[in-house]
């Protein structure tokens, strides 16, 4: 499945399977304790997708990086 996410006024795509939805709660919850973090937000602009595997977000930049959170 696929949803948006919105953080720091900017929306990115979410890839996740059907079972996951639990998982994307704590991924809004995560993000809201990122709130404050400056690194994390200077890296949230380049972030072009986030797949959902488990209780880890892959965000994937556009180059085709990759940052691992653990969201749990």
């Amino acid at each position: 499945m696929m949803t948006s996410i919105t953080f720091k006024k900017r929306s990115v795509p979410v890839h996740y399977s059907s079972g996951q939805r639990h998982c994307l709660e704590l991924l809004h919850r995560k993000l809201k304790e990122m709130d404050y973090n400056f690194d994390f937000c200077k890296k949230w602009r380049r972030i072009a997708s986030v797949e959902l595997v488990y209780d880890v977000a892959i965000l994937q930049y556009n180059d085709g990086t990759k940052l691992y959170l653990e969201v749990c």
